[in-house]
């Protein structure tokens, strides 16, 4: 398919690690992991604007989710190739990453989900109830009514550290948005078959992350997902929503390093 070249962000040497981002966000959402990474020695980080998202233009009509997904496996293609690789994705991000490992399950080492969407059709998802927000009432008070709206949207814990993870990893990419391109995607949010049906035998390492208070994708599909394969980890991490690489960075660090390593150890 003819497709928009992606921005890339190409950082370090060693195993591919394509980072794929939410929905309404861009690559700088899951750049914060880099440092990490860096330190930890053997990874190319290959971090990507999604089409209509950041800096990368917005796909041709149709545009929806099924054109998304073949979007990056056609990047894919063109910047790894048929090497070995492993891939992140938090949102949106993790449904094109669990997407991409069915398409190249013998090629994938493994798979990294953060907060990740399993249906893509919200009557479908499990959403836990009555999640009452921590609210820091004069940092609200503080914001501007687009900035307030944003945050109390996606994000659980509305406190000062929050906010100020949000609006340096997040906003930017709130606000680079190609509005037509995310009505397309809107429009035409649905994949068939769900990644998730087609995963049982993917036998690498995973890691699968979730927010107890995330009021998004919720928790329970994703367990049932671990559940499936044979090489899962699963955090939930009370305490956190939809955000919760936001809210409790050093607790999802310390979980993405640990599958870093089991993929590693993989390939040794």
């Amino acid at each position: 398919m003819a497709y928009p070249t992606p921005e890339l962000r190409i950082e370090g040497e060693g195993l591919p690690l394509l980072f794929l981002h939410g929905n309404g966000a861009d690559h700088q959402m899951m750049y914060e992991f880099d440092i990490g990474f860096d330190l930890i020695g053997g990874w190319q980080r290959i971090h990507l604007d999604l089409p209509g998202f950041g800096q990368t233009d917005p796909l041709p009509e149709p545009g929806g989710l099924a054109d998304l997904a073949a979007w990056v496996d056609a990047v894919t293609q063109d910047v790894i190739g048929d090497q070995p690789f492993a891939v992140i994705g938090t949102s949106l991000g993790g449904l094109l990453a669990q997407d991409l490992v069915v398409r190249r399950k013998a090629q994938c080492v493994g798979l990294a989900l953060l907060v990740p969407v399993i249906f893509p059709d919200k009557a479908q998802r499990t959403i836990p109830q009555g999640i009452q927000p921590v609210v820091d009432q004069d940092l609200l008070d503080s914001l501007s009514a687009e900035e307030r709206e944003w945050f109390t949207q996606l994000v659980t814990i509305q406190t000062e550290p929050t906010w100020i993870r949000f609006e340096h990893l997040v906003i930017p990419g709130l606000k680079a948005v190609d509005p037509n391109a995310s009505a397309r995607l809107n429009a035409q949010y649905t994949l068939d078959p769900l990644p998730c049906d087609q995963l049982a035998d993917f036998d690498r390492p995973v890691l699968i992350v979730a927010g107890r208070q995330d009021w998004v994708v919720g928790y329970t599909d994703q367990w049932t997902l671990a559940q499936r394969l044979p090489h899962a980890t699963f955090g939930l991490i009370d305490g956190a929503g939809h955000m919760a690489q936001l809210e409790e960075p050093r607790i999802v660090f310390e979980l993405v390093r640990d599958w870093a390593s089991r993929v590693q150890a993989l390939l040794r």
